[in-house]
């Protein structure tokens, strides 16, 4: 069972230690490894069965490798040919968590006796990778895309979509919480990675965006919007987001806003 050959492309410097990990374990016959962008090698091969690849970033796409995965699919990947993973699925939920942003966010209004505010918003700007705590959730789950490796296109990267938030108890809304879940729905049964606030923690954390002024909101109510998502004009890599909300509630009535946030 298992591969008859693979072939491994890896750009970065890693690439001489992998090349004696597989060696101390018996596969530099069985892997070959290439070093290189996958844009610009060849493969000694037309056509491979399998494409496996951990392309994911924090917010599934920061990074942006994905765009590689879709090169070597559309170049290399044999008719009938299986991508693991094969789905990929991006979540938004809120949470409170007036806590943390105050040490991280307000700290910078009185830093030992100055004042550095003009440090804060740049960064609230940036949104923070980091555990979610799983109680501080207080809407339930919205999807807010999907993707599949099979037929995905470099252009349906960058997108807007609208959330629909049910609000789970009374509280403050202080952040956006956004993160995904990958499927290799071609394994038996089929396999779903989770990286939800609500599961055990991975590397990737989720994405906390942290809103300009928290929502006072109560059970059941709807807080709605729009989350754009784009590849940085400068660094492709980088991502730009838009999330843009409104809410009528008990407490506050009717509020709307709109924040612009850098992924870097």
């Amino acid at each position: 069972a298992g591969a008859k050959h693979v072939y491994a492309v890896e750009c970065s410097a890693i690439y001489s230690k992998t090349k004696e990990i597989f060696k101390a374990n018996g596969h530099e016959t069985d892997i070959t490894l290439i070093h290189g962008r996958l844009e610009d090698i060849t493969l000694p091969v037309d056509k491979v069965d399998v494409i496996m690849s951990e392309w994911m970033g924090f917010g599934l796409l920061h990074q942006s490798m994905l765009d590689t995965v879709i090169v070597a699919r559309d170049k290399y990947l044999k008719p009938g040919g299986l991508m693991l993973p094969d789905k990929a699925t991006l979540w938004m939920c809120g949470i409170e968590d007036a806590t943390y942003k105050e040490e991280k966010l307000e700290y910078w209004n009185d830093v030992y006796g100055f004042d550095m505010s003009c440090v804060r918003e740049k960064a609230r700007c940036e949104p923070l990778v980091d555990i979610a705590p799983h109680d501080a959730i207080c809407t339930k789950d919205c999807q807010i895309s999907s993707f599949d490796m099979y037929t995905v296109t470099k252009e349906q990267l960058d997108f807007e979509a609208p959330f629909r938030l049910v609000v789970t108890r009374n509280d403050y809304l202080t952040a956006w919480v956004v993160f995904f879940d990958v499927g290799f729905t071609a394994m038996h049964p089929p396999l779903w990675l989770s990286t939800s606030p609500r599961t055990h923690p991975t590397h990737w954390c989720q994405a906390i965006f942290y809103v300009g002024e928290q929502l006072a909101v109560a059970q059941n109510e709807v807080v709605s919007g729009t989350i754009a998502l784009k590849a940085n004009g400068r660094n492709k890599r980088d991502l730009d987001f838009t999330i843009s909300y409104k809410h009528k509630g008990k407490a506050d009535g009717a509020r709307s806003g709109s924040d612009d946030f850098q992924m870097r």
